[in-house]
């Protein structure tokens, strides 16, 4: 899939989360579309999903599409809980060589994680969606899910508004 591809199914998710959660005011309902659009709509995409903070440090698994995830995730353990501490996108072509690696799917070769923030600016949850196929993400996907991260933050922060 080349990087016009790309950009034109990340457009195509955000206007569909737009319209799919026009009149929602429910933050699991958005996380649950949103992983299922990126679920369906990636053709890379083994998992796609969210792991939401419950506790200081503490990762517990949210809505997801895909085989089974990790339940809990400690803040520095792994690619989830890393991006987490970091506060920052994890973005790994070979989860192997990722210091740490929990493999909750012992196929998942690559993988993207990239936090979500609430409209205070605390981090809420971990945007993760992995690949069977080793280097499946790049600096497009990187682009195109940190924009979905924003608009979750915005739809999050303002009861609701446009994800746009």
């Amino acid at each position: 899939m080349d990087n016009l591809d790309k950009a034109a199914l990340y457009a195509g998710v955000l206007r569909d989360l737009e319209a799919v959660l026009a009149g929602i005011a429910d933050d699991v309902t958005a996380m649950a579309t949103c992983a299922c659009l990126l679920h369906e709509r990636l053709p890379y995409a083994s998992w796609a999903g969210f792991y939401r903070v419950v506790a200081p440090e503490l990762l517990r698994v949210g809505p997801y599409q895909g085989p089974l995830g990790c339940l809990e995730i400690s803040f520095g353990r792994g690619v989830c809980g890393t991006a987490a501490r970091l506060r920052a996108t994890q973005l790994v072509d070979d989860v192997d060589r990722f210091p740490g690696h929990i493999a909750c799917d012992a196929a998942a070769r690559s993988e993207i994680v990239v936090p979500i923030f609430d409209g205070g600016g605390e981090l809420i949850a971990v945007l993760d969606v992995d690949s069977h196929q080793p280097a499946a993400f790049d600096e497009e996907d990187q682009a195109g899910l940190e924009r979905i991260a924003g608009a979750l933050r915005a739809y999050l922060a303002s009861g609701r508004a446009a994800l746009r």
